[in-house]
């Protein structure tokens, strides 16, 4: 004959742990007891997971606004007025003469193979 819980107050004196069917609670109870221990290791994870990437993001928006700002002045100082200035501190100053093509009227023969070889 099985011993059966009688009334709340076996379970609250805990009567169900020690009678001759405690084997499979205490089967039941370290199952439950290692499921919750991976329950917890898991959130865990996760929100260590979730904070790095909420880093990381804030890190990519930093590096883009710095990027986009270093872009900006690299385009300023390529100007020719920024160009110019910076010359004429050091005693440079733009021509006044604007500048001309120059045309070449010459062909260019191509020489052979032999030619290069023996000369």
């Amino acid at each position: 004959m099985k011993n059966k819980v009688s009334s709340p107050g076996d379970i609250i004196k805990a009567k169900i742990l020690v009678n001759e069917n405690s084997a499979k609670t205490w089967a039941f109870i370290i199952y439950v007891i290692i499921l919750s221990l991976l329950l917890i290791g898991n959130t865990q994870s996760y929100e260590s997971k979730v904070f790095k990437i909420a880093k990381l993001t804030h890190e990519v928006k930093m590096l883009r606004a710095e990027f986009v700002d270093t872009r900006s002045e690299l385009m300023e100082l390529k100007m020719e007025s920024t160009i110019t200035k910076n010359l004429e501190e050091d005693g440079i100053f733009p021509s006044e003469i604007p500048a001309t093509k120059i045309k070449v009227t010459e062909e260019v023969t191509k020489e052979s193979f032999w030619d290069k070889l023996w000369r």
